[in-house]
């Protein structure tokens, strides 16, 4: 197979609307949403967005198995996408509802509980969602211009939740505004589930092998699947540097800009780029191969967050000049990954004779549900150690260490954690020969 249709493209990438929502808006308003509406303390409301996501550093994998069978049974992925993607809009919406039961704890409780919820109906969306591009094609350039297109919506997915969900809040303000916030990112998540839905009917779903016999095989697997760890490795480090780049978003545009209507246009100079620049990354990844472009956008992402360590000083301008950069290396740290992934999976199912996509996508998503899970809880981690002060109507004044704190997990973190990376993306064992 060579090319793949228009539609099943269009239609596979439509699902990046569920993922870019729920990826986006928790990382970048449940922190805010827990110290700011609740008072709940920094350290506390990163430990409650960390914990339904590590059950899912457990789930993800069962999900991969529970995924395998069905496909080897009845042939196809998609009843999962559709009952997850539905789950994960309804109890997104939840999340956000707000009970008022007039007790922190138990406000907070209710909030742990809906997040745990729909991170579990995730698990059965996003699992075989990350599976199928092994199935769809098994070309190595083609690979890439799926993921381009994918990663292209999913910029403008997080470009309408992560600049409309902050601007909902902001306009109706307090638990009314995140209450209409979550109404209507759950119907972009309905829309987004029905359309991959009825998009990939009819497409190839590649060879059917017997799923992965039992755990045992499985860890087997992972042992001696050398290529899979070390770019599992990378993107998990590199999930984490996002996240928590994502949670200081609606801290920075208040503390360091000054501004809080600036989140909107912070998160619009940030995605806007990476969707401008998409067309250009499936190009370098032809031209030098997938590697080498993702070396590029590693580098492209760590000079930005350097230049942004010196947001406090800089003109907003010139400091909107290095988030526009981060947003260019932001698209490329996305597509090579999920490029790479699957000629992975295809080389590791042509050597044991047995279905991985699910299981190894199941693993995948585990290991980017955590880091996306800890990037806030390392920035609350950091805004304690500032001394940040949490109220019930963000009304609170900020020490001086608390504006220090808030730049070096918004800037310095993330370029680190993105730049960790680099050392690992070694052609000798990511590309499969």
């Amino acid at each position: 197979m060579v090319a793949l249709p228009a539609k099943t493209r269009l239609g596979y990438s439509a699902g990046s609307f569920v993922t870019g929502a729920f990826g986006t808006v928790p990382g970048l308003l449940l922190l805010p949403y827990l110290t700011d509406t609740m008072a709940v303390p920094g350290a506390v409301a990163g430990a409650i967005v960390l914990v339904p996501k590590a059950w899912d550093v457990v789930f993800n994998p069962v999900a991969g198995r529970l995924s395998d069978a069905s496909l080897n049974r009845r042939g196809s992925r998609r009843p999962f996408l559709l009952f997850g993607g539905l789950g994960v809009a309804v109890l997104f919406a939840a999340i956000f509802a707000h009970p008022g039961f007039g007790s922190t704890p138990l406000d907070a409780g209710y909030v742990v509980l809906a997040f745990f919820l729909c991170a579990t109906a995730f698990a059965f969306f996003q699992v075989p969602y990350n599976a199928l591009p092994a199935e769809l094609t098994d070309n190595y350039d083609e690979r890439t211009r799926l993921t381009s297109w994918r990663i292209g919506l999913l910029a403008i997915a997080i470009l309408v939740s992560g600049g409309g969900a902050p601007e909902i809040t902001n306009q109706i303000g307090g638990v009314s505004g995140y209450r209409v916030m979550g109404i209507v990112m759950g119907a972009i998540m309905v829309l987004g589930t029905v359309a991959v839905f009825l998009g990939t009917r009819g497409a190839p779903v590649g060879n059917l092998r017997p799923p992965t016999p039992g755990w045992r095989e499985l860890l087997a697997t992972m042992r001696q699947w050398r290529a899979f760890r070390w770019l599992l490795g990378v993107y998990f480090v590199q999930s984490l540097g996002l996240a928590t780049l994502l949670a200081g978003v609606n801290y920075a545009s208040r503390y360091v800009f000054g501004d809080a209507d600036l989140q909107t246009y912070l998160f619009v100079g940030f995605v806007l780029p990476a969707l401008v620049t998409m067309p250009l990354w499936p190009r370098i990844g032809a031209r030098w191969g997938k590697l080498w472009g993702f070396r590029f956008a590693c580098i492209a992402f760590g000079v930005a967050c350097a230049g942004l360590c010196a947001a406090l000083v800089l003109p907003v301008g010139v400091s909107f000049v290095f988030v526009a950069l981060a947003g260019v290396g932001y698209a490329g740290i996305q597509v090579f990954p999920l490029a790479i992934l699957p000629d992975l999976i295809s080389a590791e199912e042509e050597r044991t004779g047995a279905t991985r996509a699910g299981v190894t996508a199941g693993v995948w998503t585990a290991s980017e549900t955590l880091g996306l899970a800890l990037g806030p809880g390392l920035f609350g981690l950091v805004l304690t150690a500032g001394g940040y002060v949490s109220s019930v109507d963000a009304s609170a004044a900020q020490p001086d260490s608390a504006v220090t704190a808030i730049l070096l997990g918004f800037a310095l973190l993330p370029g680190i954690l993105v730049l960790a990376g680099l050392p690992l993306l070694r052609r000798s064992i990511l590309e499969p020969r």
